[in-house]
């Protein structure tokens, strides 16, 4: 079981249209401590370590169809290609890596469910 009360416990971040916003709220409505780093808009490369490491890092990430498709404008390879390169050093830190193409809401928030289940950070117990 989850300790909930942990400031930051569970930072998502990832490209536009990905599912970040839906999945906080679905985390925050089981009383999850977790919230969204925009960091696509920022330019900031590490942002979303700005308060500290989060317990847990989940990327999201999605192709142009699927962004497209959920954002209703036409989403362009190179755009999403620049994104990723802003958010390079959060993937390559994350805990959880997740393509949410093909997946629905329920899907994306069981699929991270079931990782925190069985997460245990090194060196200070179960969660």
């Amino acid at each position: 079981m989850a300790d909930r009360s942990v400031e930051d416990a569970i930072v998502v971040v990832g490209v536009c249209g990905a599912g970040k916003s839906t999945l906080v709220k679905g985390l925050r409505a089981l009383g999850y401590r977790a919230r969204e780093c925009v960091q696509e808009h920022s330019y900031v490369p590490t942002l979303w370590s700005r308060r500290g490491r989060p317990r847990v890092l989940i990327y999201l990430d999605a192709g142009a169809q699927t962004v497209s498709r959920r954002l209703g404008v036409r989403w362009d390879e190179r755009v999403l290609e620049a994104e990723r390169e802003r958010l390079a050093l959060a993937r390559a830190n994350c805990d959880l890596y997740l393509e949410t193409d093909g997946l629905t809401v329920d899907e994306v928030r069981q699929a991270v469910l079931s990782y925190l289940e069985g997460y245990r950070p090194t060196g200070t117990g179960a969660w």
